[in-house]
């Protein structure tokens, strides 16, 4: 269901997430996530929940509607890598969906969860207990899980606020020259096709570091930071400066060397503080063996 308000005088200057709580009756981290979800358009265009509404704006505002469904608990095997009372971390294999969508609602890491999981936070709805952050279905690698809501907002405060560290191996197209750099270039859903997403500055910020590790005859092998978590970043950013991801059947080459399910994408490392006890926690993950497998093929065509 969609509305659209339009921002008279007496609102002008106050924050979009503010505006949109307000006008649409909701909580304040409701219209948060809305914002975050890209259900929130001014003028046509994603904000920022920061950004100052002005006078005559048009602010169309998209309410899903709530849904009532039943999760099963599944016996997927799932890697933990840490658990406590609060904190799961997982190392998530290629393939998995995170969480229930499109009126899909089993074969997902959720599912997974429910079943090998006594207690998940609550904040973000049935559809994703405990899920405080996501990977695409063919990304692998560590993933942070609350158990509880005290947890999650800890988590997810510490995403926000960049206090918690992501870092991604990535084997790309092409040779790249420069030993580093970084991608700050804002993403959007792509108007061209909904499904995608892409390099906008009308959209929301996003930085991406990035680091050669190796490079091959006409492949590079990077270290990737985030330092924003927008929807499939790292594949658009790649993409953006004409190295996409190995393996991508969205962003990648249509025409792959490799047979691949996926892109080789890794979440291999991840530090954040822990909610409860402020220790600092790091974990680290070795590269799937379908990743390796590659590199193994390409070690005769290293370039010193």
């Amino acid at each position: 269901m969609s509305d659209v308000f339009v921002v008279q005088q007496c609102q002008s200057g106050i924050r979009l997430d503010t505006f949109v709580a307000q006008v649409a009756d909701i909580t304040r981290s409701h219209a948060g996530k809305l914002l975050k979800d890209g259900c929130v358009t001014v003028n046509g265009q994603v904000k920022d929940k920061s950004y100052c509404v002005k006078a005559e704006d048009s602010v169309t505002v998209d309410i899903p509607e709530d849904v009532s469904c039943d999760i099963p608990p599944q016996d997927i095997p799932i890697d933990i890598v840490y658990e406590d009372s609060d904190v799961l971390v997982i190392n998530k294999q290629q393939g998995l969906t995170v969480h229930p969508a499109n009126n899909v609602y089993t074969d997902t890491l959720v599912n997974a969860l429910l079943f090998h999981v006594k207690d998940l936070s609550g904040i973000n709805g049935v559809l994703r207990p405990g899920i405080v952050h996501r990977l695409d279905k063919d990304t692998s690698g560590l993933m942070m899980v609350a158990k509880n809501d005290f947890a999650h907002n800890s988590l997810a405060a510490q995403i926000q606020s960049k206090e918690c560290r992501r870092i991604y191996i990535a084997l790309t197209e092409g040779v790249i020259k420069e030993e580093g750099g970084t991608v700050d270039k804002a993403i959007a859903r792509s108007t061209v096709d909904r499904k995608k997403m892409a390099v906008d500055p009308n959209g929301r910020s996003a930085v991406t570091l990035y680091k050669v590790i190796q490079r091959y005859k006409n492949n590079t092998l990077l270290r990737l930071e985030l330092k924003t978590g927008r929807t499939h970043q790292i594949r658009v950013h790649c993409k953006y400066i004409g190295h996409p991801v190995v393996g991508d059947k969205t962003y990648g080459y249509k025409n792959q060397r490799f047979n691949l399910d996926g892109q080789l994408l890794h979440a291999s490392e991840i530090m954040f503080t822990h909610p409860r006890t402020g220790e600092q926690m790091h974990f680290q993950v070795d590269l799937p063996d379908y990743f390796k497998r590659v590199l193994a093929v390409l070690e005769h065509e290293k370039i010193n």
